[in-house]
Order: structure tokens, then C-alpha cells, then sequence
């Protein structure tokens, strides 16, 4: 399978009363479809799978498939701590029709690079189906390292990671040691180094409520081959990416930034709270200003 493009971790939007908003959620998804993003992810972080029962999940890999009806690829995460309730997931994603998976690293276990090779080609053995990576070292603990990475090479499902430790250096061992592995930006301050080192494909959350920023990134540099536009756009971009990431509030910011784009997505599951006011008022500040010189970048390129 060949990742390109724009792939949304799309967020849960709850309720009042943290019951899942199906509504809401099939309108999200069907805005990110009409904008062009490539593809959607559920069940990853971004849509708090650990903060759902393993039924909710289920639901919502089906739930999203019924939705999306083949018109561009779906990828569900399998995490959990549990080898065995990885499987069973990644048997459900199948089920429901998905186009990959996305394999993460077992949280809070602290495996060991064989162990987590262990762990995913248990995965693999169980459903046969393409698989992207998932190195976070910053939730996991734990990178997949070389050692996981040789071993996983049994399996050509193994064909692409997103990689999210913000190392540089990991990024350079990818592309030139792992060229049969697809690279994914996960680090989104780093997504135009990313896609200058022959990244094709960015699993963005913010493109849950900036879908259009982002993809203008990806066509610039990827599309278009502009890393001249791209620099501009980044630093545009940039901003943002900050506020997203300070003070531990990322989901809170996500969902926040859907409800001021006019969809509600409600709050996140305990126990995560909603942002105050203050950060309210500053990512929507960031999110204005942000639009703005896009638009003006978009226009400069459209007089040239």
C-alpha cells in the first residue's frame, strides 16, 4: 500500500455527557473528504482510544468505514497494552474493511526491541493486511529501534512508520538505511524536513480543523517540489504547532479547534479537561493569523 498525502487522526466528538456524538462525527469525516485530504485514522491518539471501552471502538471502525465507503483509505490504530487485545482490534479493523493499521509500540509495558517486533508480527500473523508503524518514544518510552526494525523486515506488511520521536537523526536512519520502509511525518514541526528527505505522507492532527494548511504544505513541497513556498508556509505553520504542543493540552486544543470552525466536538474524556479561556483565546489567535498568511502566500503565488 502506498501512503500519499494527508492522513487525519480524526478526533471523537462527545456529548455533554461524554457519550460518542455519531453526528458530529460523520460530518467531521465528511468535511475532511470534501476539502481532499487523503485518508482517514481512527482509534489513534487523537481520537482517545484509551479513554474508550474496547465495544466504543469497535463501533467507531465500523461507524467510520459505513461512512467513508471506500472513497479514500482508512487506517485504524490497534493500540493497548496487551499483545492479545492488539489482535483482537486489528481482527475487527479487518473486519470492518479497513486499508491498513496502524501498530504502535505496547504503552507502559516497556518492551524490549524484540519484544515489540514480537508484539507486531503477532499482529501481522493474525490479519495479513498492510501496517504502518507507529514509533512515539515519548509516550512508549521506547523507540523502535534497528534491531526492531531488521526483524519486522520478515513481513513486507510492514511498509511504512510514523515517526514520531522528533529525533532528526532517526529521521536521516530511515530514509537511508530503511528506504523500503515508507516514511511519515508524525513530528509536525518537522514536516518540511520530512518531505525533504522523501517523506510522502503526514498524519497531522491539525488538519482536523486546518485541513487546507495542511495540505497546502504537502502539495507545495511534495506536489510541486516548491521547498521555497514550503519554508513560507512552515512558518506560517509554526506558530500554531507551538501552541498545540505546550502545556500538554493537545487533544483539548484539537477538538477546540473544530468547535471554531463551527463543528463541535465536545469535550475530551476524563481525565483531560477542556482548555480555560486564556488558551481558548490564544489558539484561536494563532489559528487566525496562521490563515491569513497562507492566503496571502496562496495569492502571492496565484499573481506570479
Amino acid at each position: 500500500m502506498q501512503f500519499e498525502g494527508i492522513y487525519t487522526p480524526v478526533v471523537t466528538p462527545y456529548n455533554g455527557d461524554y457519550s460518542i456524538n455519531e453526528d458530529n462525527f460523520a460530518q467531521l469525516i465528511e468535511s475532511l473528504i470534501a476539502v481532499g485530504v487523503h485518508g482517514i485514522i481512527v482509534a489513534g491518539t487523537t481520537g482517545e482510544y484509551y479513554a474508550q471501552t474496547p465495544r466504543e471502538r469497535i463501533e467507531m471502525m465500523a461507524f467510520a468505514s459505513d461512512i467513508i465507503k471506500g472513497r479514500l483509505p482508512l487506517i485504524v490504530g490497534t493500540g493497548a497494552i496487551r499483545t492479545e487485545d492488539s489482535i483482537v482490534f486489528a481482527k475487527a479493523a479487518k473486519e470492518a474493511g479497513a486499508d491498513a493499521i496502524l501498530v504502535a509500540t505496547p504503552p507502559y509495558a516497556y518492551p524490549t526491541a524484540r519484544e515489540i517486533a514480537l508484539h507486531a508480527l503477532a499482529i501481522d500473523r493474525a490479519v495479513n493486511m498492510p501496517a504502518m508503524l507507529y514509533n512515539y518514544p515519548g509516550r512508549m518510552s521506547v523507540n523502535m529501534d534497528a534491531e526492531t526494525l531488521d526483524r519486522l523486515g520478515r513481513s513486507p506488511n510492514f511498509c511504512a512508520i510514523k515517526e514520531s520521536s522528533g529525533d532528526i537523526n532517526r529521521l536521516h536512519m530511515l530514509a537511508r538505511d530503511y528506504p523500503h520502509i515508507q516514511l511519515a511525518c508524525g513530528m509536525d514541526d518537522q514536516a518540511l524536513e520530512f518531505f525533504a528527505w522523501g517523506a510522502r505522507s503526514w498524519v497531522c492532527a491539525g488538519s482536523n480543523f486546518a485541513p487546507e494548511a495542511h495540505i497546502a504544505l504537502y502539495k507545495a513541497c511534495v506536489v510541486d517540489g516548491d521547498f521555497s513556498k514550503g519554508r513560507r508556509i512552515m512558518s506560517a505553520m509554526l506558530p500554531l504547532m507551538g501552541v498545540l504542543e505546550q502545556g500538554g493540552k493537545f487533544i483539548q486544543c484539537i477538538k477546540h479547534g473544530l468547535t471554531l470552525g463551527g463543528l463541535d466536538a465536545g469535550p475530551p474524556r476524563k481525565p483531560l479537561q477542556p482548555l480555560n479561556k486564556d488558551d481558548k483565546r490564544q489558539l484561536a489567535q494563532v489559528i487566525r493569523a496562521m490563515n491569513t498568511a497562507i492566503e496571502a502566500i496562496e495569492k502571492e503565488d496565484t499573481n506570479d
